[in-house]
Order: C-alpha cells, then structure tokens, then sequence
C-alpha cells in the first residue's frame, strides 16, 4: 500500500509557467524520471485512458540527437538525403513536418508547444528542465534519487513503491503520491488540475 502524500491541492502545486506558449493549450503536463524509468510506458497508457474521455491530446517528446524518424528509401528521406532542409509529407490521413537544424538550433519546448494546434491536454516526454508542472516516475527497483528535491516543477510522484524516507523528509513540501500502476487514478489527477470534472474525469 502506497503512503499518502498529500500536503498540496492539485490546483495551487501548479505555479504559472514562464513559457509564452504554455497557455495555447489548456494544460501541459511533463513526465519526468531517469532513463529505464517507464516514461514512455506511462505516456503510452495515458494517452488511450484520457482520449477514452473524449480528451484531445498531444505529445512533444525529447530524443537523442541523432534519431530519425524516417525511412530510408522513401520519397522524403530522399528528398532530405539530396540536402532539403524541410519535407512536408502529406496525405489524406496526416501530415508530417521534417526539419534539419543544428545542435545550436533546436527548438526550445516553448517553441515546440508554439507549433502544435491548440490542444486540450500536452504530455512532454523530457525537457526535465524545462519549467512545466511535471509527474515524477519512480521505481525502487532503479535506486535512483528523487528529482523532486531539486525542481519546484515536479508536483506528483508516480511510484510502484514507497518513498525513500530520507528523500520523503526533503526540506521542500511532498508532492502528490500516487500509485504508479493505477492509471485512471492518474489519468484523475491530471484531469482535475486541467479544470475537467464529473464524466471528464472519469468519475460518475
């Protein structure tokens, strides 16, 4: 059994982001944790729980820079592969945008968030620096510290166990503990600080 945390309201843990672009969608939530974590597993689940509630949602993900997410062979990798900086593929069904730029160059998440259409919720995978209000992924398995301790911006905590006590006992207040196997519970959480209530948010 979890043990409860709950020292803050959903509503007032999220301070105002800086990010210009932050309030083009009605929430922005980041998950944040170390590598082998489960971020991607989480998001996964997410996603098919909250668009099961008629929720819009988007995702920005953070890659490693030398990802491609192309296919070599394809009329758009060759279009890049001859020195296009951008290829628009589009078709009836999508549209995909790539765009080369240099390390130096990369687009900032409030950027990223200025280039989707408005959205009802935005999962960011990454961007741990970024100021967003975030949920933590834990596993004890993984004998990593906590990151809360050290960013004002991670307002709930998804474990699969208890919190260390030395890093429940951190100077700041705990956030949110919630079960990280329990996904409505989360998908609750995330609702409730978007402003989504009754059958939005998976309840009655």
């Amino acid at each position: 059994m979890l043990v409860g945390l709950c020292v803050m309201s959903p509503i007032d843990a999220v301070p105002p982001s800086p990010l210009s672009n932050y309030n083009r969608h009605r929430f922005v939530i980041g998950l944040a944790g170390w590598s082998g974590s489960g971020k991607t597993t989480l998001a996964e689940k997410l996603i098919a729980e909250l668009t099961s509630r008629d929720i819009e949602i988007a995702t920005i993900k953070h890659a490693h820079h030398n990802f491609d997410a192309d296919i070599p062979g394809k009329d758009s990798h060759r279009h890049r592969s001859a020195g296009a900086n951008q290829v628009l593929v589009s078709s009836t069904k999508r549209s995909v945008l790539f765009t080369e730029h240099a390390p130096s160059k990369a687009p900032t998440l409030d950027h990223l968030l200025g280039a989707l259409r408005p959205c009802d919720i935005v999962i960011v995978e990454g961007f741990k620096e970024e100021p967003i209000p975030k949920i933590e992924i834990y596993r004890s398995i993984a004998d990593n510290p906590l990151l809360y301790p050290g960013d004002n911006w991670v307002i709930a905590i998804a474990s699969d166990s208890e919190l260390p006590e030395t890093d429940a006992g951190a100077s700041r207040p705990a956030p949110h503990h919630l079960d990280l196997n329990n996904i409505p519970a989360i998908a609750n959480f995330i609702c409730d600080l978007a402003g989504y209530s009754g059958a939005a948010a998976g309840v009655g």
